[in-house]
């Protein structure tokens, strides 16, 4: 179950800030929608991104889905745990499969969803 201070996306990533460190992820949305995880790409270190561009792709036995990013930043951190274990993506898509961190350079959050508004947004789709 998500925790209740994570941000959402239309996109199905989640995101906990924490100061100026942003953890993201895929959704239990999006990770059930996607089937077995066979491989993640992750994002290089110290990459600079801007909202919505492509951070990761995450590979299935059903498709390959970008990840974008949700806000502006640096990445600090990858979860080099799924290279060797991609499953971790479905088993805990929100505590041990985080995919990357970023340093957080822009904190505009006015386009994420908080867990109620997010669990309302998929009763649309």
């Amino acid at each position: 179950m998500a925790s209740k201070n994570l941000l959402f996306t239309k996109d199905h990533e989640w995101i906990e800030i924490n100061g100026e460190t942003a953890t993201i992820g895929i959704t239990d949305y999006a990770q059930h929608s996607l089937g077995e995880i066979t491989f993640v790409e992750l994002p290089a270190a110290q990459k600079q991104l801007a909202p919505h561009d492509v951070l990761a792709v995450v590979e299935s036995s059903k498709a390959a889905s970008d990840v974008y990013s949700p806000l502006a930043g640096q990445v600090t951190e990858v979860n080099n745990e799924l290279e060797s274990e991609p499953e971790l993506i479905n088993q805990d898509c929100y505590k041990a499969g985080w995919i990357c961190k970023l340093k957080i350079s822009k904190p505009d959050t006015k386009d994420l969803m908080d867990s109620a508004q997010y669990e309302e947004y998929l009763k649309t789709i």
